[in-house]
């Protein structure tokens, strides 16, 4: 099939490239490059997913054009977004690159004949302070970043209830792993254990849990959606992994992995964080028969493996 990953050069895009080009289809990759980190990490992150066999286009899916980019496609897979929750980032960023973005791309692929299905890549943000419902529970996002992904999500079930175009939106929660954003957790605790500047902890948020996911499990469940269409269409999925694990948890793990500490600098606490997530995939495993797999110990060893590469190839620290 001939596949369309937007956000192809970004760490959940990378991935789901490369997983499309492995299992024989056709790819190209959209990827605007925004410079919300380091283009050097998006560059390496494009030349490897062009090595795997996938067409990156640097394109804005906001630019005049799109229509052109997207013809053909069989399968849209919709990774591209303003992520984070940086007050550096502006409100109206967020509903360029989330909102805006997503509403160009659906009116790019309204006259298609070739599409047989969308999946929109959402996030555990859209439920706010407490991400531990099931996906019918009202949302209550409580970022920038949340806000405008629901409304980006909105946009998608609203064009499937309306004209019945084929889509779902799978909410992922804390997705970590090789490629992962330089200013997630795990990539600042092991570079900062590599030798780079002390990482921010923000203040109570040891005490946070999360649903730590591992990349290969989220293209796990992405396979599964697209094994069944019909029976994802019009859903909305929570993706991720039903055990939670406290931050500090997670902070003596990398420190007991690397066999080094990683130096902390602690900050006040930062609006819009979540305080707890703990996915709900009973509909996952009813609709996808999906299970996490990846346990911390395994997946964080894995990252700190690339993160030492990455830092002996390029000398980049985070």
């Amino acid at each position: 099939m001939k596949v369309l990953v937007t956000g192809a050069a970004g760490f959940i895009g990378s991935h789901v490239a490369e997983r499309m080009v492995a299992a024989g289809h056709r790819v190209r990759g959209l990827d605007n490059f925004d410079s919300y980190y380091a283009r050097p990490l998006k560059v390496r992150n494009a030349r490897a997913v062009r090595a795997a066999g996938c067409e990156l286009l640097e394109r804005d899916l906001t630019a005049a054009g799109l229509a052109e980019q997207v013809a053909g496609s069989e399968i849209v897979i919709h990774a591209a977004a303003q992520p984070g929750n940086s007050a550096a980032t502006s409100f109206a960023s967020y509903v360029r690159n989330n909102l805006q973005a997503t509403c160009c791309l659906l009116e790019a692929l309204r006259s298609s004949t070739s599409l047989q299905f969308f999946v929109n890549i959402s996030t555990s943000s859209i439920y706010g302070h407490e991400a531990t419902a099931p996906e019918r529970a009202a949302a209550q996002p409580v970022s920038h970043y949340g806000v405008t992904k629901l409304a980006a999500e909105q946009l998608v079930l609203a064009r499937q209830r309306e004209d019945g175009f084929p889509a779902c939106s799978l909410r992922l929660f804390s997705v970590y792993g090789e490629r992962e954003r330089p200013d997630k957790l795990f990539p600042r605790l092991i570079g900062s254990a590599l030798g780079g500047p002390p990482c921010p902890i923000y203040e109570g948020s040891r005490e946070h849990s999360r649903s730590f996911t591992y990349v290969d499990d989220v293209m796990d469940a992405i396979d599964r959606v697209l094994e069944r269409q019909s029976d994802c269409d019009g859903e909305v999925i929570n993706i991720g992994n039903d055990r939670e694990y406290r931050t500090g948890e997670l902070i003596d793990l990398v420190e007991s992995l690397m066999g080094s500490a990683p130096r902390l600098s602690l900050q006040p606490r930062r609006h819009g964080d979540q305080l707890r997530t703990c996915a709900d995939i009973r509909k996952a495993r009813q609709l996808l028969g999906f299970a996490p797999r990846t346990s911390p110990t395994e997946g964080l060893r894995r990252e700190i493996e690339w993160m030492r590469g990455l830092a002996q190839e390029t000398g980049l620290k985070n």
